[in-house]
């Protein structure tokens, strides 16, 4: 397998690591990408329009840490660690929501400042090159051949594998479900996002701070509709902010003054944090970007192409396991490299054992999102919360996590923690039934006693 040449089209984060992963295992890669070099714009998402953190944990981690150690070091020394949900209700009154009660966290992580360190790990291998401003246009897996547009005309390059890693409208993919029957699946949801910075607070020395706590996911939640906020790393103590809402609530903000009623309705204490006329500014000016889920199956052809990241697997941002999954799927790649010396059957093993995964994180991350809006201030869902959260710390053995946990602090394959969470949401549920007859069957009875009582004693 030393000497094969992988040809890797998207220079995202899941597409440099992969880059580093093949380099150590010794086939010459070549690493494409549309954009220009991100790291010209460090700090700015001017270049990639997304948001400007992103949450790391436990997978995503583990993925770096395959590529090196010292990398994975680097880039926890660069974090900000958030312990939890941090939830404002409509007084502006906050309640914390730890996400484990062992203290683990996840960790906010500048999107813009990890590609550029991948980038950077990447460029010290001499069997990687890095080339921006080349956008696929054909494909040729059989022939293997892959032919990029340039500012200075096209080239054609020799690949014996393709590595499609270019999000969530993958040219790849595209390609792919040329030359192979494809399941393919999009769907997109009635819900647009925009973001809002929010500025330093200033103390009375003059020095900057936080607005709120760093160290929390800050979250509104409005049922139909929610604001979340991260910390960014750096000087400037700001946090993005995203608003999550259905295009028609959009629609009906046309003024200034509509912009001001809604949040002093909705977030009253978003307002004094970021100011009128900056938050007015921000939500008339800043894109409304849309959310998309994408579902594939298989996820490579032969031995010529693998699809990782977005391109397989696109989903909704409410989970925070994107970046994360993207991550864990080349590490489990390859794992399968690693086991078998035909790449052709660690295609196919990679298809045949992360399909269930996929599928069911992209279910979970769907999902997530009526939790974070609307089920986070319920009284049912803290009730199991509580209950699972307890029997974790007191009865480890009994092997009970919440789904949180389960998905963003261990390795469980994601559809084995889908399936233990029903289980557990089953049990609950059984439990709350249990107890609700008990007392229903307690009262009966002392309303019979009590009548007996009352008929003798009259």
């Amino acid at each position: 397998m030393l000497g094969n040449t992988v040809t890797i089209v998207g220079a995202g984060p899941v597409g440099t690591l992969a880059a580093i992963y093949f380099a150590k295992e010794g086939w010459d890669v070549m690493l494409f990408d549309l954009r220009n070099d991100p790291r010209l714009n460090r700090g700015s998402t001017a270049s990639t329009g997304k948001s400007i953190n992103l949450a790391l944990s436990h997978r995503g981690i583990e993925g770096l840490r395959g590529a090196s150690s010292e990398l994975a070091s680097m880039v926890m020394n660069n974090v900000v660690p958030v312990y939890g949900r941090m939830i404002h209700d409509r007084k502006g009154q906050q309640s914390s929501q730890p996400y484990d009660v062992h203290g683990m966290h996840i960790n906010a992580v500048d999107r813009g400042w990890l590609n550029g360190v991948l980038l950077d790990a990447a460029e010290k291998y001499k069997n990687i090159k890095v080339k921006f401003g080349h956008r696929l246009i054909h494909s040729d897996f059989d022939k293997r051949i892959a032919k990029f547009g340039t500012e200075n005309g096209e080239i054609e390059v020799h690949a014996d594998l393709v590595v499609g890693a270019d999000g969530a409208h993958s040219t790849v993919r595209r390609q792919m479900m040329r030359a192979e029957p494809v399941d393919f699946e999009q769907k997109y949801l009635d819900t647009l996002w925009c973001e809002l910075s929010i500025p330093a607070a200033k103390l009375p020395d003059g020095k900057e701070t936080y607005a709120l706590d760093p160290n929390h996911l800050h979250i509104w939640p409005r049922k139909t509709f929610m604001l979340m906020s991260l910390a960014n790393i750096g000087d400037d103590k700001s946090f993005t902010g995203t608003l999550f809402m259905p295009k028609a609530n959009f629609d009906d903000i046309v003024y200034p003054m509509d912009v001001v009623d809604f949040f002093n309705t909705y977030f009253p204490d978003v307002v004094p944090l970021i100011g009128e006329d900056y938050l007015c500014r921000q939500v008339f000016e800043n894109p409304k970007g849309t959310l998309v889920s994408v579902k594939c199956s298989p996820y490579h052809y032969l031995d010529r192409c693998i699809l990782l990241g977005d391109a397989a697997h696109a989903m909704v941002p409410f989970y925070g396991q994107g970046m994360n999954c993207g991550f864990e799927d080349v590490q489990r790649l390859f794992e399968h490299i690693r086991d078998t010396n035909s790449i052709s059957s660690a295609l196919e093993n990679y298809t045949a054992t992360r399909r269930a995964d996929l599928f069911a994180i992209s279910d979970l991350a769907m999902d997530n999102y009526v939790e974070m809006r609307s089920s986070v201030s319920s009284k049912m869902y803290l009730a199991r919360k509580s209950t699972e959260e307890f029997l974790y710390k007191r009865f480890p053995k009994l092997h009970v996590r919440t789904l949180y946990n389960m998905v963003s602090f261990t390795s469980i394959p994601y559809h084995v923690a889908m399936q233990r969470s029903m289980r557990q949401g089953r049990m609950f549920q059984s439990a709350i039934w249990g107890v609700g007859i008990s007392a229903l069957g307690i009262t009966a009875y002392g309303v019979y006693k009590f009548r007996r009582a009352w008929t003798a004693s009259n």
